[in-house]
């Protein structure tokens, strides 16, 4: 099954009823997924007018308590961000899909391009099988947290096949949707308010700040209690790649075929963008002489490697720039012998090495 098309499924079992969204590549086919399949379970797709229409959209029906989702690309979501910092400040469990052009999206997935304290769960799925995972995580956390949460992907999720398995997960009861304006309980006097600034029906006057420092007290509890990350051959490294999405997969393989080869090389992979997995990184960091990060953009990720790593050990970027002509898709360095080339080059020549940023 194409991933746009998993990603969709999987959403629909995860109880997902409502999707709004506009065409971008690569983007375009979660929205075609959620199309052919929301109908057949009562739900609804909308091709909005633009990604503005269709968070606003998406806003309204995941207020009502209904599981509900959109997404784009990340041009896409940048026309978002005004709307996606209110609703984590309403405290709103949406479910966003960002299926990132070639420049890569890692900044505005972290650290967003709204107003405010806020801050969204993101999850990067390394490939289809564990994209239909965190799909459903997605919903599960959302609605737990009362807080958006982001799945991030790529052109090369959305758009290859693989073999795979859309079972239902099974999840910890969820809290009840006592916030949900759902029209239960008009004319009662007793009516539900969401909004981003903690005013209350029936009270004249608002406070903020009290309201701000609860959620700001959530996010920070999610930042303990929801990192997830992946890793191996740590334990002797004296290099530790660290990767994420699509490109971690390539890593992967690259480093279990210089582990065979003798090399001392581990890896690790962030499955939380964030919360960010600082402290496996750090631990990382204390038992190798050198850290590696391998992204597709000029350099992203190795912000939060090095606040983590904090100069325990050299950290280089051995990634870099790399798409198609259209600047949407799959570029030459998702090669695994590109890879371990890099890989190599930073082993022979230490932590100054600049490797060769040809492919």
């Amino acid at each position: 099954m194409e991933g746009s098309e998993a990603i969709a499924e999987a959403a629909v079992l995860a109880g997902c009823r409502f999707f709004a969204g506009y065409p971008m590549t690569p983007f375009t086919e979660v929205l075609e997924g959620f199309a052919s399949k929301l109908p057949a379970v009562g739900g609804t797709c909308i091709n909005a007018e633009s990604e503005i229409e269709a968070v606003g959209m998406a806003w309204g029906a995941v207020a009502t308590g209904a599981r509900a989702a959109t997404g784009s690309t990340g041009q896409g979501l940048s026309l978002m961000q005004e709307s996606l910092s209110e609703i984590t400040r309403a405290e709103l469990p949406l479910v966003v899909f960002n299926m990132a052009r070639g420049q890569a999206d890692y900044y505005q997935a972290t650290r967003g391009g709204g107003h405010g304290d806020y801050r969204h769960i993101v999850l990067a799925p390394m490939d289809i099988g564990e994209a239909v995972a965190l799909t459903q995580t997605a919903f599960d956390l959302a609605f737990r947290w009362r807080n958006p949460v982001l799945v991030y992907g790529d052109y090369l999720l959305a758009h290859t096949c693989e073999a795979v398995a859309i079972e239902p997960l099974p999840f910890d009861p969820l809290p009840e949707t006592d916030w949900a304006v759902d029209g239960r309980l008009g004319g009662s006097g007793r009516s539900r308010l969401l909004n981003s600034i903690g005013m209350q029906k029936g009270r004249g006057e608002i406070d903020p700040e009290r309201f701000w420092k609860r959620i700001q007290a959530k996010h920070d509890e999610i930042a303990r209690r929801e990192v997830r990350f992946d890793s191996d051959h740590l334990e002797d490294a004296e290099l530790v790649v660290v990767a994420f999405g699509s490109a971690a997969r390539f890593v992967r393989y690259a480093v279990g075929q210089l582990r065979e080869r003798g090399a001392r090389v581990g890896w690790l992979r962030p499955i939380t963008l964030w919360p960010f997995c600082s402290d496996a990184v750090a631990r990382a960091a204390e038992g190798a002489a050198q850290l590696a990060v391998y992204e597709l953009n000029a350099g992203q990720m190795i912000d939060d490697v090095r606040l983590a790593v904090l100069g325990r050990a050299p950290v280089t970027a051995i990634g870099g720039i790399s798409t198609d002509t259209s600047g949407f898709g799959v570029g030459s360095l998702l090669d695994a012998d590109v890879v371990m080339r890099r890989i190599e080059a930073l082993l022979e020549r230490g932590p100054e090495a600049s490797p060769d940023r040809e492919a």
